[in-house]
């Protein structure tokens, strides 16, 4: 069953469930050869009317130039829109690529915005550094798990707030309608990096946020191949994105990425009901452990935001965490070096389990809370035995 299928029975799209729009959505029968699986569109120029002379160079309406848009990439916008329950979508090349046309899209000289004291890298560096030197856009960054310090920081040129949850990589989370109706009295938008939850377990949109920024290289996608970003929310607002920071800052996603994520997405809800399910239960373990000096995740009822991430995260509560080890330096390390399951290395949401040791010199080690202090772990589970990855912490911690 095609989605065009789909829309003649008597369920609409927004009526199937998950599991089904995340088969179907945006895929369809090919009309040149049958297949019922798009192909992958490579072409990075399409053919253009008898007379093109009134076309718009830099419009993103219509196949021109990929660019501007193509076909692979159309598709995948169709899926991410309708698993967000969003209007519209816009896919970029990367994760940071969406952050970037958030913040270029809606924020100009003078403006100011709020975001997470607890937040990706790339958001920190954007809007902390270089934003604020370049063009005097101005931030303040909050603990975006308390409300009222958002609601502190909030000037009358804020024009922007901008939240992770659950984030990177202290796992802190913020009541994502409570924020939305501070930033909607304000006359600011919501922005909400949803990249550790995944649309199967949270969805910004429905519970208030005007725009919803997805890493499609880590869950969406799911299998550590393809990089991609996206933006999803009204209309009006992606078009924005589209016309602005797409076209003009040529951050298109290509053709072959659109198509694996889109291939990628179509397993999103089997992988993610995995991943909950054993990251629930290494977090278990490692919280019971002697030689574990904290451990982070908010499926676990003492962590702080336990009550809000069980109110809005519908299915689960990812697969990402974070620990320490009551050990030196050198000993997290040796730690790292006797795992034979996980993988050292960067990203998360990838099929393999990931691990990255964040270190005392970590520059922004003064906005965690006090027990990340001392170097610890970001831990990304993935889809191997549940057991198999706990005997691999057990294994390596006894060592």
């Amino acid at each position: 069953m095609t989605m065009e299928h789909a829309k003649n029975k008597t369920r609409t799209e927004k009526e199937l469930g998950f599991l089904t729009r995340s088969v179907h959505v945006g895929n369809g029968i090919d009309k040149e050869t049958g297949a019922i699986r798009r192909p992958i569109t490579m072409a990075n120029s399409y053919a253009l009317p008898y007379d093109p002379s009134d076309l718009n160079w830099s419009s993103a309406a219509g196949n021109v130039y990929t660019r501007n848009g193509g076909s692979n990439q159309q598709y995948l916008q169709e899926k991410l829109s309708s698993l967000e329950a969003g209007e519209d979508c816009v896919a970029l090349a990367s994760g940071v690529a969406a952050l970037s046309g958030v913040f270029f899209a809606f924020l100009k000289s003078g403006d100011h915005a709020v975001v997470s004291d607890s937040s990706y890298i790339a958001a920190y560096r954007l809007l902390h550094e270089l934003l604020p030197g370049k063009y005097n856009i101005q931030s303040t960054l909050a603990d975006s798990s308390k409300p009222e310090a958002v609601k502190a920081a909030i000037r009358p040129n804020t024009k922007l707030i901008h939240i992770e949850t659950p984030s990177n990589p202290t796992l802190k989370i913020s009541d994502i309608r409570a924020i939305a109706e501070i930033a909607h009295e304000a006359g600011a938008l919501l922005s909400v990096d949803n990249t550790f939850a995944s649309p199967y377990n949270q969805r910004p949109l429905s519970l208030g946020a005007d725009l919803c920024v997805e890493s499609l290289t880590k869950y969406i996608n799911g299998h550590g191949d393809a990089m991609g970003g996206a933006v999803i929310g009204a209309k009006e607002l992606i078009d924005k994105i589209r016309a602005e920071a797409m076209v003009n800052l040529g951050g298109t996603i290509s053709p072959f990425n659109a198509w694996l994520i889109m291939r990628g997405a179509v397993s999103l809800p089997i992988r993610m009901r995995q991943h909950n399910q054993s990251a629930l239960a290494v977090a278990k373990f490692l919280k019971g452990h002697p030689a574990v000096r904290f451990a982070a995740y908010p499926g676990l009822e003492r962590h702080s935001g336990h009550a809000v991430a069980k109110k809005q995260m519908e299915n689960g509560f990812g697969g990402v965490m974070a620990f320490g080890l009551r050990a030196d330096h050198d000993a997290h390390n040796r730690f790292v070096s006797r795992l034979k399951v996980i993988t050292s290395a960067v990203s998360l949401g990838h099929d393999e389990s990931l691990i990255v040791f964040l270190g005392e010199k970590d520059e922004r080690q003064y906005l965690y809370p006090e027990e990340f202090h001392g170097g610890f772990f970001r831990l990304s589970v993935g889809l191997e035995d549940t057991e198999d990855i706990i005997e691999d912490i057990r294994q390596a911690l006894e060592e």
